[in-house]
């Protein structure tokens, strides 16, 4: 029998898809033990829908509960590092949605903290699970796609003013940036989860949909480091959600489902160069076992990483990463010049990458 962890949830917004997708699914691996909210009517009428008895709008009650195991957080993003940096401090494991903390300066401060902590922090990237996007991992990690030629990553929601009339959400302050930070955050991180790390990023950023003060489009052209070509569009203006990675290799195409809230799902679209190339993909994924999508994935895993010590499925450095991109993006349209990575110190942006 695995051993089950206690878990307290900081935030019922997101926090409720936790419980439903992360959670519930593994009763033999967690147990919903605390809930935590500001909004008193969502926090009692969550505890009540899941039989969740311990309830409070302070987080300090939640650190000094001492039988909770993991701390999830799901708040608004401004005020993740402070959470995180609380909940290491008391033991704890965390759990943190996107974005992680506010600049590259926190995540490598958060980094230093994990290092002398006895818990362990886990960032959320969800979309990573899922049979067809780990068919498409296992693919590359195997050789079979060959040369990585081109890339194209496509974030295209709609967001109206009804979903900016909650008071923390398109402020820079709040929300900490826009379509980048909240939105295409998670097929960005796909992007560099199958095709490897950035070298350069030339972007731009604009706000054209909503009377908001942070971005709801961009676009960028990237060099990665293994000399593949890539490029970003984002936007909270389409009429037609989706969320798309097409990847030219050498040896197959590979693209995503078009599903704006789970590409990770089968089916993706796997298309070999040759029969020769079809028949040895069609081998190695010979007795393929089921991966459920988001939370529920990433939550066994983290759970598994916890009982074993082994790595976990998703690390502050992946989280770095992503904020890296972000991080350069805003430098460059700034700037209007190519940024390079990595993006460390030296950068106008490191401590923050709002706007001057």
């Amino acid at each position: 029998m695995p051993d089950i962890k206690k878990v307290a949830i900081i935030g019922l917004g997101i926090g409720r898809s936790h419980i439903v997708e992360g959670y519930l699914p593994h009763p033999d691996r967690f147990e919903l033990a605390a809930l935590c909210d500001l909004n008193e009517e969502r926090l009692e009428a969550i505890g009540s829908e899941f039989g969740i008895e311990r309830r409070t709008t302070r987080f300090a009650d939640v650190i000094n509960m001492d039988d909770i195991d993991i701390i999830d957080i799901c708040t608004p993003p401004s005020i993740h590092f402070e959470l995180i940096s609380q909940a290491l401090a008391a033991g704890k494991h965390v759990v943190c949605e996107k974005p992680l903390v506010g600049s590259l300066a926190d995540a490598d401060t958060i980094i230093e903290l994990e290092k002398s902590a006895r818990g362990r922090l886990m960032p959320i990237f969800q979309y990573r699970y899922g049979d067809g996007v780990q068919k498409a991992k296992r693919i590359i990690d195997a050789g079979l796609a060959g040369k990585p030629y081109a890339a194209t990553c496509e974030t295209h929601w709609i967001r109206t003013p009804e979903y900016y009339a909650v008071p923390w959400r398109g402020k820079w302050a709040t929300e900490l940036g826009g379509v980048l930070m909240t939105q295409s955050i998670h097929l960005h991180d796909m992007l560099t989860y199958l095709m490897g790390p950035i070298e350069a990023l030339f972007g731009r950023v604009s706000t054209r949909v909503n009377d908001i003060e942070v971005e709801d489009c961009a676009s960028a052209s990237l060099l990665m480091q293994n000399g593949a070509l890539a490029t970003i569009s984002a936007t909270l203006g389409s009429v037609e959600q989706i969320s798309r990675l097409r990847m030219c290799f050498e040896n197959v195409l590979i693209e995503s489902n078009h599903e704006p809230y789970s590409p990770g799902q089968d089916p993706w679209k796997i298309v070999p160069v040759s029969e020769e190339i079809g028949r040895k993909i069609d081998a190695l994924l010979a007795g393929w076992q089921p991966v459920p999508i988001r939370f529920e994935t990433q939550m066994r895993l983290f759970h598994e990483a916890l009982v074993s010590a082994g790595p976990l499925p998703v690390t502050t450095v992946d989280a770095r990463a992503a904020l890296e991109l972000v991080t350069a993006f805003y430098e460059s349209s700034e700037t209007r010049s190519e940024v390079k990575f990595p993006v460390g110190p030296e950068s106008a942006k490191y401590k923050s990458w709002r706007p001057v």
